[in-house]
Protein backbone atom coordinates (compact mmCIF):
# COMPACT_ATOMS: atom_id res chain seq x y z
CA UNK A 1 0.00 0.00 0.00
CA UNK A 2 1.49 3.08 -0.84
CA UNK A 3 1.86 5.79 1.94
CA UNK A 4 -0.25 8.70 0.31
CA UNK A 5 -3.41 6.47 0.60
CA UNK A 6 -3.03 6.41 4.34
CA UNK A 7 -2.64 10.10 4.83
CA UNK A 8 -5.77 12.12 6.49
CA UNK A 9 -6.61 15.16 8.23
CA UNK A 10 -6.87 19.20 7.06
CA UNK A 11 -3.27 19.32 8.45
CA UNK A 12 -1.25 17.35 5.37
CA UNK A 13 -1.98 20.91 3.28
CA UNK A 14 0.44 22.77 5.50
CA UNK A 15 3.33 19.78 4.18
CA UNK A 16 3.36 21.82 1.18
CA UNK A 17 1.24 25.01 1.35
CA UNK A 18 -0.33 27.40 -1.44
CA UNK A 19 -2.96 26.07 -3.79
CA UNK A 20 -1.72 22.64 -3.73
CA UNK A 21 -1.87 22.56 -0.11
CA UNK A 22 -5.78 23.91 0.02
CA UNK A 23 -6.58 21.01 -1.87
CA UNK A 24 -4.70 18.50 -0.19
CA UNK A 25 -6.18 19.20 3.58
CA UNK A 26 -9.96 19.39 2.14
CA UNK A 27 -9.05 16.47 -0.06
CA UNK A 28 -7.47 14.75 2.52
CA UNK A 29 -9.57 15.49 5.03
CA UNK A 30 -12.95 14.02 3.02
CA UNK A 31 -10.87 10.90 2.72
CA UNK A 32 -10.78 10.44 6.16
CA UNK A 33 -14.65 11.32 6.20
CA UNK A 34 -15.42 8.49 3.58
CA UNK A 35 -13.79 5.34 5.92
CA UNK A 36 -16.88 3.81 5.30
CA UNK A 37 -16.16 2.60 1.52
CA UNK A 38 -13.17 0.71 2.34
CA UNK A 39 -11.65 -0.23 5.76
CA UNK A 40 -8.65 2.39 6.25
CA UNK A 41 -5.75 1.85 8.08
CA UNK A 42 -5.38 1.60 11.70
CA UNK A 43 -2.30 3.89 11.90
CA UNK A 44 -2.35 7.35 10.66
CA UNK A 45 1.05 8.97 9.20
CA UNK A 46 2.33 12.00 8.01
CA UNK A 47 4.75 12.86 5.24
CA UNK A 48 8.21 12.83 6.84
CA UNK A 49 11.09 15.03 5.44
CA UNK A 50 11.75 14.56 1.96
CA UNK A 51 8.06 13.07 0.82
CA UNK A 52 6.60 16.66 0.22
CA UNK A 53 8.09 16.57 -3.30
CA UNK A 54 6.20 13.09 -3.55
CA UNK A 55 3.26 14.59 -2.13
CA UNK A 56 3.26 17.97 -4.09
CA UNK A 57 3.40 15.71 -7.37
CA UNK A 58 0.49 13.59 -6.40
CA UNK A 59 -1.72 16.60 -5.60
CA UNK A 60 -0.60 18.31 -8.67
CA UNK A 61 -1.11 15.99 -11.06
CA UNK A 62 -4.85 15.33 -10.18
CA UNK A 63 -5.37 18.96 -9.48
CA UNK A 64 -4.41 20.22 -13.25
CA UNK A 65 -6.29 16.91 -14.51
CA UNK A 66 -9.06 18.22 -13.03
CA UNK A 67 -8.54 21.95 -14.59
CA UNK A 68 -7.27 19.79 -17.68
CA UNK A 69 -11.18 17.98 -17.84
CA UNK A 70 -12.82 21.57 -17.08
CA UNK A 71 -11.13 23.06 -20.12
CA UNK A 72 -13.86 23.25 -22.04
CA UNK A 73 -16.62 24.27 -19.67
CA UNK A 74 -17.17 21.15 -17.97
CA UNK A 75 -16.36 17.78 -17.07
CA UNK A 76 -18.46 14.83 -18.61
CA UNK A 77 -18.79 11.01 -17.25
CA UNK A 78 -16.22 9.66 -20.22
CA UNK A 79 -13.83 12.47 -18.63
CA UNK A 80 -14.63 10.78 -14.90
CA UNK A 81 -14.16 7.49 -16.65
CA UNK A 82 -10.98 8.48 -18.57
CA UNK A 83 -9.36 9.54 -14.85
CA UNK A 84 -10.37 5.93 -13.10
CA UNK A 85 -8.81 4.28 -16.10
CA UNK A 86 -5.80 5.93 -15.60
CA UNK A 87 -5.74 5.33 -11.42
CA UNK A 88 -6.28 1.54 -12.54
CA UNK A 89 -4.39 1.13 -15.40
CA UNK A 90 -1.26 3.22 -15.59
CA UNK A 91 -0.61 3.95 -11.94
CA UNK A 92 -2.29 0.58 -10.60
CA UNK A 93 -3.23 2.42 -7.21
CA UNK A 94 -4.42 0.85 -3.91
CA UNK A 95 -8.08 1.42 -2.75
CA UNK A 96 -7.43 4.52 -0.72
CA UNK A 97 -5.33 5.72 -2.63
CA UNK A 98 -7.85 5.98 -5.54
CA UNK A 99 -9.99 7.30 -3.06
CA UNK A 100 -7.58 10.42 -1.99
CA UNK A 101 -6.74 11.07 -6.30
CA UNK A 102 -10.42 10.81 -6.69
CA UNK A 103 -10.81 13.83 -3.84
CA UNK A 104 -8.12 15.75 -4.90
CA UNK A 105 -9.44 15.72 -8.90
CA UNK A 106 -13.37 16.24 -7.77
CA UNK A 107 -11.64 19.23 -5.30
CA UNK A 108 -9.76 21.14 -7.67
CA UNK A 109 -12.50 20.70 -10.62
CA UNK A 110 -14.76 23.37 -8.09
CA UNK A 111 -11.23 24.93 -6.68
CA UNK A 112 -11.19 29.00 -7.15
CA UNK A 113 -7.37 28.10 -8.21
CA UNK A 114 -6.45 28.17 -11.77
CA UNK A 115 -4.13 25.19 -13.78
CA UNK A 116 -1.71 28.51 -13.88
CA UNK A 117 -1.53 28.92 -9.98
CA UNK A 118 -1.04 24.67 -9.97
CA UNK A 119 1.41 24.23 -12.64
CA UNK A 120 3.83 27.44 -11.08
CA UNK A 121 3.56 25.67 -7.62
CA UNK A 122 4.70 22.86 -9.27
CA UNK A 123 7.49 24.15 -11.28
CA UNK A 124 8.85 26.22 -8.46
CA UNK A 125 8.80 22.58 -6.47
CA UNK A 126 10.67 20.93 -9.31
CA UNK A 127 12.22 23.82 -11.34
CA UNK A 128 15.75 21.85 -10.79
CA UNK A 129 14.96 18.80 -12.54
CA UNK A 130 13.53 18.57 -15.88
CA UNK A 131 13.00 14.92 -16.11
CA UNK A 132 10.26 15.50 -13.45
CA UNK A 133 8.62 18.45 -15.55
CA UNK A 134 8.38 16.33 -19.06
CA UNK A 135 6.55 13.57 -16.66
CA UNK A 136 4.17 15.68 -15.72
CA UNK A 137 3.93 16.97 -19.09
CA UNK A 138 3.55 13.45 -20.92
CA UNK A 139 1.16 12.58 -18.23
CA UNK A 140 -1.17 15.55 -19.08
CA UNK A 141 -0.64 14.35 -22.52
CA UNK A 142 -1.62 10.73 -21.89
CA UNK A 143 -4.45 11.04 -20.34
CA UNK A 144 -6.02 13.97 -22.92
CA UNK A 145 -5.48 11.52 -26.03
CA UNK A 146 -7.43 8.46 -23.77
CA UNK A 147 -9.88 9.03 -25.49
CA UNK A 148 -8.94 9.24 -29.07
CA UNK A 149 -7.79 12.88 -29.30
CA UNK A 150 -6.31 15.86 -27.98
CA UNK A 151 -9.14 18.55 -28.01
CA UNK A 152 -7.89 22.08 -28.65
CA UNK A 153 -9.09 23.20 -24.88
CA UNK A 154 -6.52 21.03 -23.49
CA UNK A 155 -4.14 21.33 -26.30
CA UNK A 156 -3.52 25.28 -25.33
CA UNK A 157 -3.70 24.35 -21.91
CA UNK A 158 -0.81 22.24 -21.52
CA UNK A 159 1.29 24.64 -24.05
CA UNK A 160 0.39 26.68 -21.13
CA UNK A 161 1.89 24.05 -18.65
CA UNK A 162 4.98 23.53 -20.93
CA UNK A 163 5.65 27.44 -21.08
CA UNK A 164 5.24 27.86 -17.10
CA UNK A 165 8.12 25.17 -17.03
CA UNK A 166 10.35 27.12 -19.00
CA UNK A 167 10.53 24.10 -22.40
CA UNK A 168 9.99 26.08 -25.88
CA UNK A 169 7.52 24.93 -28.00
CA UNK A 170 9.55 22.63 -29.89
CA UNK A 171 9.73 20.62 -26.63
CA UNK A 172 6.18 20.42 -26.85
CA UNK A 173 5.83 19.18 -30.14
CA UNK A 174 8.43 16.31 -29.23
CA UNK A 175 6.32 15.05 -26.49
CA UNK A 176 3.22 15.23 -28.51
CA UNK A 177 4.46 13.25 -31.30
CA UNK A 178 5.29 10.32 -28.59
CA UNK A 179 1.38 10.01 -29.09
CA UNK A 180 1.23 10.17 -33.16
CA UNK A 181 0.85 7.22 -34.52
CA UNK A 182 3.68 7.36 -36.95
CA UNK A 183 7.18 6.09 -37.07
CA UNK A 184 8.57 9.15 -36.42
CA UNK A 185 7.14 8.39 -32.74
CA UNK A 186 10.41 6.85 -31.88
CA UNK A 187 12.60 9.23 -32.54
CA UNK A 188 10.27 11.75 -30.46
CA UNK A 189 10.61 9.05 -27.64
CA UNK A 190 14.22 9.29 -27.71
CA UNK A 191 14.06 13.26 -28.42
CA UNK A 192 15.74 12.74 -31.63
CA UNK A 193 15.85 13.39 -35.58
CA UNK A 194 14.91 10.63 -38.36
CA UNK A 195 18.64 11.94 -39.84
CA UNK A 196 20.73 12.05 -36.50
CA UNK A 197 23.35 9.93 -36.51
CA UNK A 198 23.47 6.42 -34.69
CA UNK A 199 26.27 7.62 -32.08
CA UNK A 200 24.08 10.63 -31.14
CA UNK A 201 20.85 8.36 -30.91
CA UNK A 202 22.79 5.87 -28.79
CA UNK A 203 24.36 8.70 -26.82
CA UNK A 204 20.85 10.19 -26.04
CA UNK A 205 19.43 6.47 -25.33
CA UNK A 206 21.70 6.56 -22.60
CA UNK A 207 21.35 9.59 -21.33
CA UNK A 208 17.64 8.80 -20.63
CA UNK A 209 18.22 5.92 -19.38
CA UNK A 210 20.46 7.26 -16.94
CA UNK A 211 17.38 9.91 -15.99
CA UNK A 212 14.23 8.19 -16.14
CA UNK A 213 15.23 4.86 -14.60
CA UNK A 214 12.51 4.37 -12.47
CA UNK A 215 14.08 4.04 -9.01
CA UNK A 216 15.72 7.23 -9.54
CA UNK A 217 12.61 9.33 -10.77
CA UNK A 218 11.28 8.12 -7.00
CA UNK A 219 14.21 9.31 -5.58
CA UNK A 220 13.67 12.74 -7.11
CA UNK A 221 10.53 13.08 -5.73
CA UNK A 222 8.25 11.47 -8.04
CA UNK A 223 5.47 9.68 -5.60
CA UNK A 224 6.04 5.89 -5.25
CA UNK A 225 2.20 5.74 -6.27
CA UNK A 226 3.40 6.70 -9.93
CA UNK A 227 6.12 3.74 -10.01
CA UNK A 228 4.20 1.95 -12.72
CA UNK A 229 4.23 4.89 -14.70
CA UNK A 230 7.90 5.08 -14.42
CA UNK A 231 8.12 1.95 -15.03
CA UNK A 232 6.15 1.83 -18.57
CA UNK A 233 8.37 5.31 -19.39
CA UNK A 234 11.47 3.45 -19.27
CA UNK A 235 10.03 0.32 -20.83
CA UNK A 236 8.95 2.69 -23.66
CA UNK A 237 12.64 4.09 -23.76
CA UNK A 238 14.09 1.13 -24.39
CA UNK A 239 11.41 -0.32 -26.64
CA UNK A 240 12.10 3.12 -28.73
CA UNK A 241 15.73 2.58 -29.24
CA UNK A 242 15.40 -0.96 -30.16
CA UNK A 243 13.07 -0.21 -33.16
CA UNK A 244 14.95 2.50 -34.35
CA UNK A 245 17.93 0.12 -34.26
CA UNK A 246 15.70 -2.14 -36.29
CA UNK A 247 14.67 -0.04 -38.37
CA UNK A 248 17.82 1.40 -39.41
CA UNK A 249 19.25 -2.44 -40.36
CA UNK A 250 16.67 -2.77 -42.58
CA UNK A 251 17.68 0.44 -44.78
Amino acid sequence: MGWIGKLVGGTIGFAIGGPLGAIAGAAFGHAYDQSQLVELPQEVIRPRPGQEAQLTFFVAAFSMLAKLARADGRVTQREIDTINRFMLQDLNLDPYSRIVAMNIFQTAIDSPNTFEEFAGQFFGQFHAQPEILRLMIDILLRVSVADGELNPHEDRLILVAVRIFGFDEAVYSALRARYAPTADKYYAILGVKPDDSDEKIKSQYRKLVMKYHPDRIVSNGFPEEFTKFAQDKFREIQEAYEMIEKERKTR
